[in-house]
């Protein structure tokens, strides 16, 4: 009994007491390095990269792959814009907008299909939208009888009034008749025939006679074909217009600043209409109006060199 009282009094004594570690117990052996032994893991030698990336799927892969769990966007159907119940009047101010940058006068040039050709393509909507989008395109702008474009379309036998389909011509109110190009040689295209088609433009009330030259100025002498060739051709021409179209109203003349109202052309073109009774318009290029034109007083030059004569020879003074 006292052996077990012992015992048992040595085991509370040691458990009332404070715990003692663990008591290190001296070994003989050293501990091994760690590269004594196999690794289960590759080192960096026998690892390689592509054998992962060649476990990556491949939808992982891309940048834009779209998330499974986004719903895809629903597509909306854009219902067509009535145009056609909007009243006739601005349908026809949409096509004066649509027209505007057509510029003012149709003539045969290398930029009718940048400028007018691409606009026109509204024609082929409907039966309505020609009828409408047409008569406004040709009423609202003249038409050049003759081509004046340097080149190809100058000399062509086929003028752009020709090259119109009837109707298109009959949507025409006025006319523009350029003279002045070709004044030594004009071209054998500017003649007036049954395939020009002035018979088919039946709407035109004004015939417009832009005149950009004179060759009855003193500039042209030495140049110019004699006995008035040049003259006498535009007033044939413009009585040949004129005789086309008997319903024409009023005749606008414009020219250039260098050309003179008391000129030998100028006279000779009035005296063409006057004598049919039309009434005479001026245009705004050169200003003109139905009073008599007042010619310019010369200005004199005072930094203008002199010419003198001495001895037979010519001395030229600079002031």
């Amino acid at each position: 009994m006292r052996g077990r009282k012992t015992a048992a009094s040595g085991r509370g004594s040691r458990a009332l007491g404070l715990a003692s570690g663990p008591t290190p117990v001296s070994s003989a052996f050293t501990t091994p390095l760690s590269s004594a032994y196999p690794s289960t893991y590759a080192s960096e030698a026998e690892y390689d990269v592509n054998d992962e990336v060649a476990k990556i799927p491949m939808g992982a892969l891309s940048l834009h792959a779209p998330s499974p769990k986004t719903p895809k966007p629903k597509r909306v159907k854009l219902k067509p814009f009535p145009f056609l119940l909007l009243p006739s009047e601005l349908r026809l101010k949409v096509y004066e907008y649509h027209f505007a940058n057509t510029g003012y006068v149709l003539d045969l040039d290398p930029d009718n299909y940048k400028r007018i050709h691409q606009k026109l393509a509204i024609l082929r909507t409907c039966r309505t939208i020609y009828n409408e989008a047409s008569y406004l395109f040709y009423s609202t702008h003249p038409a050049r009888i003759f081509p004046t474009y340097p080149g190809r379309f100058f000399k062509t036998k086929k003028p752009l009034l020709a090259r119109m389909k009837p109707g298109q011509r009959a949507c025409l109110t006025s006319l523009e008749l350029r003279l002045g190009p070709g004044w030594s040689k004009p071209p054998r295209g500017w003649v007036v025939n049954p395939a020009l088609g002035l018979s088919d433009c039946i709407n035109i009330n004004k015939v417009t006679v832009f005149v950009e030259c004179d060759p009855g100025n003193d500039i042209f002498k030495g140049f110019r074909q004699a006995d008035q060739f040049y003259e006498k051709f535009s007033m044939a021409l413009l009585i040949a217009v004129l005789d086309e179209m008997p319903w024409v109203e009023r005749v606008e003349f414009d020219a250039w600043s260098s050309v003179k109202k008391s000129g030998a052309l100028m006279r000779g073109l009035m005296d063409v209409v006057t004598s049919r009774g039309l009434r005479i318009i001026w245009g705004a290029e050169r200003g003109w109006t139905d009073a008599e034109e007042v010619e310019p007083k010369p200005v004199l030059n005072l930094h203008a060199p002199l010419l003198m004569n001495s001895g037979g020879h010519n001395i030229m003074v600079v002031a």
